[in-house]
């Protein structure tokens, strides 16, 4: 895919600009913050979905192996994946219904409680999400665009943001590096 060229000014400069001068000076910042994080998750939603294109997995598809293959058995309630990966149930059945389709996942019945199912990784779900965050890690995570000591300064700022919305009760801290 070709890199579109520079635009020769930050549009969303520009967009706080006019928000100055057509007088909302209370909301430009925030205006600012909000457009300048949805552009930073388009732009980094075109390079996680560029290297998971050649393995036929969306990001929400991944997600669901990943969090399967951490798991210690590769199996979770589905209520747990509902609550782990913060998205509505439909979202989660239709995404697992498109796993089981593709022999990636099974749905089992959960072994003690008859009205809820356990989604289950396959051992083809598992050596695909392998070969996925081989090519994340490789091509999007272990160079996401920013210095170690800003991207430290990001995760910390929207997990204060994340905290104060009500995400997450007590954040633990991230491990040092090694």
């Amino acid at each position: 895919m070709a890199q579109p060229r520079p635009l020769p000014v930050d549009p969303l400069a520009e967009a706080k600009r006019q928000w100055l001068a057509h007088g909302w000076t209370d909301a430009a910042d925030g205006m600012t913050v909000v457009t300048s994080v949805m552009r930073a998750q388009q732009l980094l939603l075109a390079r996680v979905d560029a290297t998971l294109k050649p393995f036929a997995l969306t990001f929400a598809r991944y997600e669901m192996l990943r969090l399967l293959a951490f798991s210690r058995t590769g199996r979770l309630p589905l209520s747990s994946v509902v609550a782990r990966l913060q998205v509505h149930a439909t979202t989660v059945t239709s995404t697992a219904e498109r796993l089981v389709r593709d022999g990636l996942i099974l749905r089992e019945p959960h072994p003690y409680d008859g009205r809820a199912a356990l989604l289950a990784l396959t051992d083809a779900g598992r050596d695909l999400v392998e070969r996925a965050t081989e090519a994340l890690n490789a091509d999007v995570f272990a160079q996401p665009g920013l210095s170690r000591g800003d991207a430290a300064e990001l995760v910390a700022i929207v997990a204060r943001m994340r905290k104060d919305a009500g995400d997450f009760t007590d954040p633990r801290p991230q491990p040092e590096a090694l």
